[in-house]
């Protein structure tokens, strides 16, 4: 797959909710994801199954109430950004958030290599 195709089977995925079906046809088995602040997990998870650990622990931790992610937005051949708007709840307090985040994602050889987060 070339990076426009990833990018859109990327949004569509997070669109339909389908994100955690897209990892294996997506990432590289070496990809590593690297969030801006520690949560309590390491601010780096390191290989498809550390980044499938993550969406195992956000579904499990996080009810989605509303969500909508941008077009994908390309700089060169190698790399492409989203932005997430994602109102949830913390389901163990029922605490209510908002959250906005831009997600930048590497490409190489036709796999996402590495994903990093910034948060507003």
């Amino acid at each position: 797959m070339n990076i426009k195709e990833i990018a859109q089977e990327l949004v569509a995925g997070c669109r339909e909710r389908r994100e955690v079906e897209n990892l294996d046809k997506l990432y590289a088995e070496d990809a590593v994801s690297v969030e801006s602040v520690d949560n309590g997990q390491g601010r780096e998870a390191k290989g498809l199954d550390a980044i499938k650990g993550k969406h195992d622990w956000w579904d499990s931790a996080m009810e989605v109430q509303e969500a909508s992610v941008s077009d994908p937005m390309y700089h060169g051949d190698d790399r492409f950004a989203v932005i997430f708007d994602i109102k949830a709840k913390e389901i163990a307090s029922g605490s209510v958030f908002e959250m906005k985040e831009v997600a930048l994602y590497h490409v190489a050889d036709g796999k996402i290599t590495r994903e990093e987060f910034f948060y507003a």
